[in-house]
């Protein structure tokens, strides 16, 4: 049975940390984007940004929807937005890690005549 030395283990988890922090960003730019994409046609708060951006409040939300519904609509899509992001971020690395360390026989995986270098399902 091979032993793990301290070292690798404080590596990996470096990895990790990196990898955590990276997915973290993502997340946070997604649900800022779709915080301001769901709060400009749902509420009446930023009145003034949506006459620079040209942008009016949706009749039927400024009629029906109260503000705790606004903010629930908002709320919604931005905690989406952030899960979404982060996982796909997470997935992207975990494939480009997971390919950067497999052996090289598993690496060469090009095909004749394809122009591809690597299956879809194994690239970086």
């Amino acid at each position: 049975m091979a032993t793990v030395t301290r070292a690798h283990l404080e590596q990996r988890l470096a990895l990790a940390k990196r990898c955590s922090r990276e997915a973290n960003i993502a997340g946070v730019k997604a649900a800022a984007v779709a915080t301001i994409a769901s709060a400009v046609p749902t509420s009446s708060f930023i009145s003034r940004a949506h006459q620079l951006a040209s942008v009016r409040m949706l009749p039927w939300a400024k009629a029906n929807i109260n503000p705790t519904g606004q903010a629930l609509i908002i709320c919604t899509a931005a905690g989406m937005a952030y899960f979404v992001a982060a996982d796909k971020k997470i997935l992207s690395l975990a494939r480009r890690h997971s390919f950067e360390n497999a052996p090289e026989h598993l690496k060469n995986t090009s095909f004749q005549g394809t122009g591809r270098p690597h299956p879809a399902f194994f690239r970086p």
